[in-house]
């Protein structure tokens, strides 16, 4: 049985754009066909960083993550309550709900955000 992953903003922008930023390992994942999935929190953050001209990319992220077989875990109703549970060791929203979801959901978050290793969850 293959593990279930959800990727943070970074790395799917940096998969999306073959970065150099992007470590072997989480390109591993990707190449290895685990289970991968992206929060519609990642789809919304990069909408509004693509709108304010912070990103780069081409196409529409929910037609290219369609494309590419990706689905899109939604934001639900536990995932917004646990935010009230999680200590504030960072502040940024999109984040914050990243981590609500992969806790709630026992998901391993692929992220290169040093922040993320002071919450309760799984991450590689």
């Amino acid at each position: 049985m293959s593990h279930q992953y959800l990727v943070d903003t970074h790395i799917l922008l940096w998969v999306l754009n073959a970065d150099s930023r992007l470590s072997d390992h989480h390109r591993d994942i990707f190449l290895a066909g685990e289970d991968v999935v992206v929060s519609a929190v990642s789809v919304a953050e990069i909408a509004i960083k693509k709108s304010l001209g912070k990103v780069t990319l081409t196409g529409n992220i929910v037609e290219i993550l369609r494309s590419n077989g990706i689905p899109i875990l939604s934001v639900n109703e536990l995932h917004a309550a646990r935010l009230e549970h999680l200590p504030l060791h960072h502040r940024d929203p999109f984040d914050r709900l990243l981590i609500a979801q992969a806790q709630i959901e026992g998901l391993t978050l692929v992220t290169a955000d040093r922040h993320f290793s002071a919450y309760d969850v799984a991450l590689v």
